[in-house]
């Protein structure tokens, strides 16, 4: 196991241009499994290849194990990446693919059987040595191509969308069995996806890049939660969290915590339909129990199965052409038709405040719902 480290990180493909890679200082903690999540072009692959040695750096340092790297080559930085595509050799059967790094690396011959019936024997494959990649499944390439990455027995795994070749019932099962396999072994790794599941689901920490900047790094929980800017808040979260935008503040608040009035406030019903309205909020983090009731005219409701997603707009605010979102488990068996208004409500303590001019998180203040 090792520390991966970046400091002052950058990439610049094309002078004059902005950076694919600006600035990025982080640093894993040993056996950790770290995510770079992002959009497209947000640098996280970018920055991956610079870690492994297949893109030099135009400015900033990478330490593994607490030494410097930018001028050793990929080979002696022991490291393992595991592509998107596998780059499996289709020629080969699975135990020379396995074995083909052993070669590489000039390990005695005699060690070739050990080692690979060692990684195959991790990822449950030993069956499949003789075969050729194309007689298997998408699942046991990825199994391959971990155990080709695993049998030279490196310091650090980069994986790059290892499983997005995968479809989603299959992807969902490697995404558990590399998860448990990780935590296994105890290799730090660094794992790149597009895919907030998958990053929620598997890390644990989580670095949100966008436009080649470190927007934030936390637990999957506190990037949720308490995203640093409303670029983290409408990035992650499926529909992203509302914000409403005011002269001098953001308000935000996630859609499964903007909820029918019965469902969030003490008392039930009839206490929600006793709770009058205030046009100003001073909010107060630290009572959750405080319900800030809002009039939710919901103009389409879809039903995905586990639950609903309600699309509207806050009736009686200043942000009645805004639409928002409510998320809500199909477990509730009240009905919520299109076309209808309907007393919603939400906690004080799940409102995220954020500057407009910076886009950044700030302390709670006075918000004008009217």
């Amino acid at each position: 196991m090792a520390i991966v480290e970046t400091r002052s990180l950058t990439k610049v493909f094309k002078e004059g241009q902005p950076g694919a890679v600006n600035n990025v200082s982080l640093q894993t903690r040993e056996g950790e499994f770290l995510v770079f999540l992002g959009p497209s072009g947000s640098g996280k692959t970018t920055l991956l290849r610079m870690i492994a040695g297949l893109e030099q750096p135009t400015a900033g340092e990478i330490l593994i194990g607490g030494a410097v790297v930018n001028h050793l080559p990929p080979r002696e930085r022991r490291i393992a990446m595991v592509f998107q595509s596998y780059a499996l050799y289709p020629h080969l059967t699975v135990f020379q693919n396995i074995a083909f790094p052993l070669k590489a690396q000039k390990v005695k011959k005699e060690l070739h059987q050990q080692k690979v019936d060692w990684a195959a024997s991790l990822l449950g494959i030993g069956k499949l040595l003789n075969r050729k990649p194309r007689e298997l499944s998408g699942g046991e390439r990825q199994r391959v191509a971990l155990a080709r990455a695993i049998v030279r027995e490196p310091t650090v795994f980069l994986l790059d969308e290892p499983l997005s070749n995968l479809d989603a019932k299959l992807r969902a099962a490697a995404r558990e069995e590399l998860e448990e396999f990780q935590k296994r072994i105890g290799t730090t790794t660094i794992y790149v996806t597009h895919d907030q599941v998958e990053a929620m689901a598997m890390g644990d920490r989580v670095v949100v890049l966008h436009q080649g900047i470190v927007r934030q790094i936390g637990t999957p929980k506190e990037v949720y939660d308490d995203p640093a800017d409303t670029f983290v808040a409408t990035f992650l979260g499926s529909p992203p969290m509302n914000l409403l935008e005011a002269e001098d503040v953001i308000v935000g608040f996630r859609p499964e915590r903007f909820l029918p009035s019965e469902l969030l406030t003490p008392g039930g019903e009839q206490a929600a339909k006793n709770f009058q309205p205030q046009s100003v909020l001073v909010a107060d983090v630290k009572d959750p129990l405080k319900r800030i009731p809002l009039r939710f005219r919901v103009e389409i409701v879809e039903y995905l199965g586990a639950e609903r997603i309600l699309y509207g707009y806050l009736a009686g605010t200043r942000f009645e052409k805004k639409l928002v979102y409510s998320r809500i488990p199909s477990s509730v068996l009240a009905n919520y038709a299109a076309n209808s208004i309907y007393d919603f409500a939400v906690p004080e303590s799940e409102l995220r405040f954020f500057d407009p001019a910076t886009e950044k998180r700030i302390a709670p203040k006075a918000f004008q719902w009217q």
